[in-house]
């Protein structure tokens, strides 16, 4: 089963010479509870990507479908709701309130949205990610992993049906990268969680079960989970495989 869908996307920018065309004609699609990394250089339009899936920019054409939901189709106030309900983001500046200890900025979403935490689910959560002993800690209290891992925790407290990770390690070193990348990998496992993972790095991207590679603004190929084909940007014709 797809959770997420994309078709056809486009976005560009400026008008004749000057146009920029940071996505042209992506379509690729991902299924529950699978871990997809998208790798590309700087420009590559791989955050593009990533802020069209959440609803966080338009496309010029094309669609984004989150658990059957065209979200292109939705008001302003819809998308709001949408976006805090089904899709969990992370980004590589944590974006934690730094007046709220650690438990707070976790189920700060849920309670945004009116619901009651789920306690018993957030403390599995906080135990899977090593967070027991900071659950009352300030984020200038942490490290950089640390505050990571509550983003990571936020994300998935609300059973969002997708998580989007936009370079999530950017900012940390390499072992606390692995180690970070390690825990989204079990924990979207352990709880079933979806996670679209945006990277520059080849070797971060192997933690992922399929990398897909995009290169101004196309797909120009995958690996893992058999070579799945994706529709490339040239439409029938086929992404060569990519091995990271």
């Amino acid at each position: 089963m797809n959770i997420l869908e994309v078709r056809e996307l486009k976005k560009y920018y400026g008008e004749g010479e000057n146009q920029v065309k940071a996505l042209d004609g992506v379509s690729l699609s991902v299924e529950k509870g699978e871990f997809l990394a998208v790798v590309g250089t700087s420009g590559s339009g791989k955050s593009t990507l990533l802020h069209m899936m959440g609803g966080l920019d338009t496309p010029t054409s094309g669609q984004v479908v989150v658990a059957g939901k065209d979200i292109s189709s939705l008001s302003r106030d819809e998308l709001t709701i949408f976006r805090r309900r089904k899709i969990g983001f992370v980004f590589q500046s944590y974006n934690l309130l730094p007046l709220m200890n650690v438990y707070d900025n976790i189920v700060l979403p849920i309670k945004l949205d009116g619901i009651r935490p789920d306690e018993t689910y957030v403390d599995q959560i906080i135990a899977a990610l090593g967070l027991e002993e900071k659950r009352l800690a300030m984020p200038n209290q942490l490290s950089g992993g640390q505050q990571q891992r509550v983003a990571l925790a936020r994300a998935l407290a609300a059973k969002p049906a997708i998580i989007l990770a936009d370079e999530p390690t950017g900012n940390l070193d390499s072992k606390t990268s692995m180690d970070v990348l390690g825990l989204m990998k079990t924990s979207g496992e352990r709880f079933g969680q979806t996670i679209v993972m945006i990277t520059h790095n080849d070797e971060i991207a192997q933690m992922a079960g399929r990398i897909i590679r995009l290169e101004d603004g196309r797909i120009c190929g995958q690996s893992g989970q058999s070579d799945r084909k994706q529709k490339s940007s040239q439409g029938s014709r086929r992404a060569g495989d990519f091995h990271a």
